[in-house]
């Protein structure tokens, strides 16, 4: 068991932190699932946000800087659609079709 979890969290705050680890990597997963753009933006700010907090905990700077852009990478994306910027045409997506050789 040692080898698959060498270390278990002793304080309160820990706790927090691998709970706030998890629950990040279970939004950012989910996101992926879900069909709605406007919410597939927020979750996925919400899951790349709680994974920021964790690698700030460890002191992780390629993470840090990996999670910051995906949260405002979809922050950005949510207010265009919020705004009627992001659009997608049914043009668009015959185009994307075509592209793919999907039928």
């Amino acid at each position: 068991m040692a080898s698959l979890i060498p270390y278990f969290p002793t304080t309160l705050q820990e706790h927090f932190l691998y709970l706030m680890a998890g629950i990040g990597i279970i939004f950012l997963v989910y996101a992926i699932f879900i069909e709605q753009e406007h919410r597939q933006d927020l979750i996925r700010a919400l899951g790349a946000a709680c994974l920021f907090v964790y690698a700030a905990s460890i002191e992780n700077m390629f993470f840090m800087v990996t999670f910051a852009a995906i949260v405002v990478a979809s922050l950005i994306e949510f207010f265009e659609i919020l705004l009627g910027l992001h659009k997608h045409s049914k043009e668009d997506l015959k185009k994307y079709k075509t592209l793919w050789r999907l039928k």
